[in-house]
C-alpha cells in the first residue's frame, strides 16, 4: 500500500483533533472528487513499519482523540491488509484513540460476502475496530459544503459497534450518529 500524506492535529475528518492517513488507491473516480491524484495506486511513498510506528506515536499524546484514515479508498482489496494491521495495532496499543474510516462503498456492499469487489477476509475485522465509518461515493449532485464530516448528502456517518450490533442480530438498520445530519 502507498499513502499520499499525514496530516498531524486534523480537524477536518473526524471528531476532535486527530491524525489523518490519506491511503492511495481508488477505484471509484468520483466526479468532483478533492483527491483525484490518489486514485492511482502507486501515489505517494509506500506504507512502510516506520510509516506505522510514526502514526502510532503521533496517537499518543492525550489531546489527540484518534486515526482517520481515508484516501483514496482505505477499503480497496489491495489496501485492506495494512489497514487491517494498522487498525488492529492502534486497538491493542492507544485503546483511547478512535477510528473513522472514510470509504466510498456502502456499509451493506462491505458486509456482503458475496461482494468480492470489497468485501475479504480483512473488511469484517477492519469494520470491528472502526468506531465510525463514513460511506458512500462522493455525489457531485449532492454536494453540500455545510455537512459535517462529509461532502455530499448521500454520505452517511455510521456508529459501526451499534451498527455491527444490529447486523449480528439480523436487523439491517443503519444507526446514523443524528448530530452530524
Amino acid at each position: 500500500m502507498n499513502f499520499g500524506q499525514i496530516f498531524e492535529c486534523d480537524i477536518a475528518n473526524g471528531e476532535g483533533c486527530r491524525t489523518s492517513l490519506f491511503v492511495s488507491g481508488c477505484t471509484h473516480h468520483c466526479r468532483g472528487c478533492f483527491n483525484p491524484e490518489t486514485w492511482d495506486f502507486s501515489f505517494g511513498q509506500p506504507y512502510t513499519k516506520e510509516t506505522e510506528e510514526f502514526i502510532i506515536n503521533t496517537l499518543k499524546p492525550d489531546y489527540i482523540k484518534g486515526l482517520t484514515i481515508l484516501g483514496g479508498e482505505p477499503m480497496e482489496p489491495a489496501n485492506q491488509p495494512e489497514v487491517r494491521a494498522l487498525a488492529e495495532r492502534v486497538k491493542r496499543e492507544v485503546p483511547g484513540a478512535d477510528i473513522w474510516i472514510y470509504s466510498g462503498y456502502r456499509l451493506e456492499e462491505l458486509m456482503d460476502p458475496e461482494n468480492k469487489r470489497c468485501n475479504t477476509e480483512d473488511t469484517v475485522p477492519i469494520l470491528r475496530c472502526t468506531d465510525i465509518l463514513v460511506d458512500g461515493e462522493f455525489c457531485a449532485e449532492e454536494k453540500n459544503i455545510m455537512l459535517k464530516f462529509r461532502g455530499s448528502a448521500n454520505q452517511r456517518i455510521i456508529n459501526i459497534a451499534e451498527t455491527l450490533k444490529k447486523y449480528e442480530a439480523g436487523i439491517a438498520e443503519v444507526i446514523l450518529k443524528e448530530e452530524y445530519m
